[in-house]
């Protein structure tokens, strides 16, 4: 079993990224806004779930353990596999997943690819009281607005990869720290989605 891996990415496309760790690539897949955030060349450490099956053998990456728990939880539902559960992780970190099922909304799990109302609404039943340790409650803007996000470096940081200016993107960054009252419950993945957000429609630093 692989639970983890720290090495070098050679190669990162769309979902997919392969780590070279002493000399042997492994082939991991992340959810496209993680993929965003790790460039070619760097260092990389991730949280990894393999996944074993007749035919194939897999690896799904993440950046945190949290990511990681709520991945195997998420898993553990009656019609979720591995990839609807990355799926849900593409759309909402721990904490938002959390919030969700402990306010019973499936309708964040519909928006969710291969997810139908039906497993949607198993997600938030079976799932009732496993996440507590996930919750979190959003602060109100202001509060956002007087602390730095621990994940804006990163951030800024694969957005200037993609062709932002860093004053452009540390705007979009402190935008939506000030302005989103769940930013605060943000992972990186997340935070990231929420500032691309603010610069598509204008395509403020291209």
């Amino acid at each position: 079993m692989i639970a983890s891996l720290r090495g070098t990415c050679i190669d990162v496309a769309g979902s997919a990224v392969v780590i070279e760790v002493g000399g042997v690539g492994y082939a991991v897949t992340v959810t496209p806004a993680h993929a965003l955030t790790i460039r070619h060349g760097a260092e990389v450490f991730l949280r990894t779930a393999m996944i074993v099956r007749e035919d194939e053998q897999q690896l799904f990456g993440f950046e945190s353990t949290d990511a990681l728990q709520v991945f195997d939880l998420l898993r553990s539902v009656s019609g979720v596999g591995p990839k609807s559960a990355l799926g849900v992780l593409a759309h909402m970190d721990p904490a938002q997943v959390a919030n969700a099922v402990a306010s019973e909304d499936d309708a964040a799990f519909r928006k969710v690819s291969g997810i139908g109302p039906k497993t949607a609404k198993l997600i938030t039943v079976a799932l009732s009281g496993k996440l507590v340790a996930f919750e979190q409650a959003a602060l109100p803007a202001a509060a956002g607005a007087g602390a730095a996000h621990p994940a804006a470096v990163d951030v800024v940081t694969a957005l200037v990869g993609l062709g932002w200016r860093e004053d452009a993107a540390q705007s979009a960054v402190d935008a939506v720290v000030a302005g989103d009252p769940g930013a605060a419950a943000m992972g990186t993945q997340a935070l990231l989605r929420a500032a691309l957000g603010t610069l598509r429609p204008a395509g403020a630093g291209r």
